[in-house]
């Protein structure tokens, strides 16, 4: 069984950059395709970012496409999302999450293993 802890939020302005993380441990996160989820006040939690295993086919909410780009490093068991031209909407919690797959493909649901998450806060 794997544990997620992220890492890396918090308050910015408008136009600004975070590099959120998340740490895999009991399991090496290599096993999981991941995906980040966000989910602010009010609303559903959505997907923003999913990655394959291996790291090569990627997938990203047209919200965020070409602000933010996922990542990962299977030696460090890390998966990352880094988020530029920040905005006010963006303002949710952030989850990393894991599933099984039998595919190296990225997925945007079905996920059973989810961090606690991480508050980011854009302000105007």
């Amino acid at each position: 069984q794997v544990q997620l802890v992220e890492s890396g939020g918090g308050l910015v302005q408008a136009g600004g950059s975070l590099r959120l993380s998340c740490a895999a441990s009991g399991r090496t996160v290599s096993y999981y395709p991941m995906g980040w989820f966000r989910q602010a006040p009010g609303k559903e939690r959505e997907i923003v970012a999913a990655i394959s295993r291996s790291g090569g086919r990627t997938y990203y909410a047209d919200s965020v496409k070409g602000r933010f780009t996922i990542s990962r490093d299977n030696a460090k068991n890390t998966v990352y999302l880094q988020m530029n031209s920040l905005k006010p909407v963006d303002t949710a919690v952030y989850y990393c999450a894991a599933r099984i797959a039998y595919f190296d493909y990225y997925y945007t649901s079905g996920y059973d293993k989810w961090g606690q998450g991480t508050q980011v806060t854009v302000s105007s």
